[in-house]
């Protein structure tokens, strides 16, 4: 099956994306050993708001807010939800395997865009699906106590906050067009606005001011949020919300192999076999998916 002219458009921002994202889980890291999570939350969201303001100026593009109770519920599970939940996640648990968590997303995203968007499951989509939930089972290994078991339910939230964010990108852009870069920049300074006031509400460590902590916060928030995001709800403009989840995946793959070389981290076998699982999914899915028997369009 060919390729469309919005598949291969949107390729380069895929392989760019991955590439964002999956070192982002290092920076972030790392910036949690001078703040706390919520903390290091807020700073770049107002960080990456703040430049993205900048370039609405630059570009001479209308500073008004689009629909504010939209934008906020984007900005909510976007920005609040999938980068609280993220970066609690790795104040105790591991990057690998909190990035595979995390990216769970493409299939709490076929099981939402189902529900809410009519882009039905059907046939051997369901096999994916079960094949996903057994996978997340032995990653998560609910039964093992010995570990961060609180770290890896953060880290699926996070997933399932970032595929209701999905949906509601999806959903909005069924029923009328808007701009990427306003909406971008509004869900992105509202949401922040959220982590801001959790930051000021849950107790948390002093933030330990130096460069290289200024750095951290430059490279997560301009590079990783900012840019990152643009690039995503570009992608959604592109592809079905299940064939862009799905593309996403190379993410946590590149995400193991970073933490691998930075920390020296190493799965048990369980786990091995659960991620095993995920990419079988992932596989059977993507084939599907060229095949064309991936998810329906939304209904208007």
């Amino acid at each position: 099956m060919a390729t469309t002219p919005q598949t291969r458009r949107a390729i380069p921002f895929v392989c760019a994306l991955w590439f964002i994202w999956s070192y982002n889980w290092i920076v972030v890291k790392e910036g949690l050993a001078f703040s706390g999570p919520f903390d290091f939350s807020a700073l770049r969201c107002i960080f990456g708001s703040l430049v993205m303001f900048g370039v609405l100026k630059i570009l001479k593009k209308p500073l008004a807010p689009p629909p504010l109770t939209r934008t906020f519920l984007l900005g909510l599970f976007q920005t609040t939800g999938f980068l609280c939940l993220s970066s609690w996640a790795l104040v105790e648990g591991a990057v690998g395997k909190s990035a595979v968590l995390i990216y769970t997303f493409p299939f709490w995203t076929l099981l939402f865009a189902w529900l809410a968007l009519g882009e039905r499951i059907r046939g051997l989509q369901w096999a994916g699906v079960a094949l996903a939930g057994c996978g997340l089972t032995l990653v998560l290994e609910p039964w093992d106590f010995s570990g961060s078991l609180f770290s890896r339910v953060l880290a699926v939230l996070s997933g399932v906050s970032w595929a209701i964010s999905t949906v509601i990108a999806k959903d909005w852009r069924s029923r009328s067009d808007f701009d990427l870069l306003t909406v971008t920049t509004w869900q992105l300074f509202l949401g922040g606005l959220v982590c801001c006031a959790i930051a000021l509400v849950v107790p948390s460590k002093p933030v330990v001011w130096n460069s290289y902590f200024i750095l951290l916060i430059f490279a997560s928030g301009v590079v990783a949020t900012a840019l990152g995001w643009l690039l995503w709800l570009f992608i959604l403009k592109q592809l079905s919300a299940g064939v862009a989840g799905l593309g996403m995946m190379a993410v946590p793959a590149l995400g193991i192999l970073f933490s691998h070389l930075h920390y020296g981290e190493n799965f048990n076998r369980v786990e091995i076999a659960g991620m095993l699982l995920l990419a079988a999914s992932l596989a059977l899915l993507s084939w599907l998916n060229l095949r064309g028997q991936g998810a329906t369009p939304p209904r208007a």
